[in-house]
């Protein structure tokens, strides 16, 4: 993929902690920048508050190939996008391009589900943040 499959960019940057013993960053360190990428955009959207929205996103299934090395000090652009919305689901996908890289380092994707803060049961998403959220929709 390219930058130009994704319909929004977040600038993250890389932390002395995320590389591991072999000098580049380590795995797990993908997973949360994901989860950066996606709640930030969320929040910046007024789809989520941290505090006391009455929904809440769950993470339901995640997955990443790795295709190349990133670490510190790189800044992380996280290439995001919508490949399916559902009555209460949404799949993401992520792609993480280092500094000025025109293919992606690593390409995920994760289901987030919402639903009741409270109960934690699935509930479907408004009219209002299905358009909101149809900004980063592709085909």
């Amino acid at each position: 993929m390219s930058r130009n499959t994704y319909a929004e960019f977040r600038t993250i940057p890389t932390r002395w902690a995320d590389n591991d013993i072999y000098g580049h960053m380590n795995n797990v360190v993908h997973y949360a920048l994901f989860d950066t990428a996606v709640n930030g955009w969320l929040v910046s959207r007024g789809l989520l508050n941290m505090t006391d929205s009455p929904t809440v996103f769950l993470v339901v299934e995640t997955g990443c190939s790795y295709r190349a090395e990133m670490a510190y000090p790189d800044d992380i652009h996280a290439g995001i996008r919508i490949a399916k919305l559902g009555s209460s689901s949404i799949r993401y996908e992520v792609g993480l391009f280092p500094n000025d890289a025109a293919s992606p380092a690593a390409e995920g994707h994760f289901i987030h589900v919402q639903v009741d803060r409270a109960t934690r049961r699935p509930v479907p998403l408004s009219v209002e943040a299905r358009e909101i959220l149809s900004d980063l929709l592709v085909s």
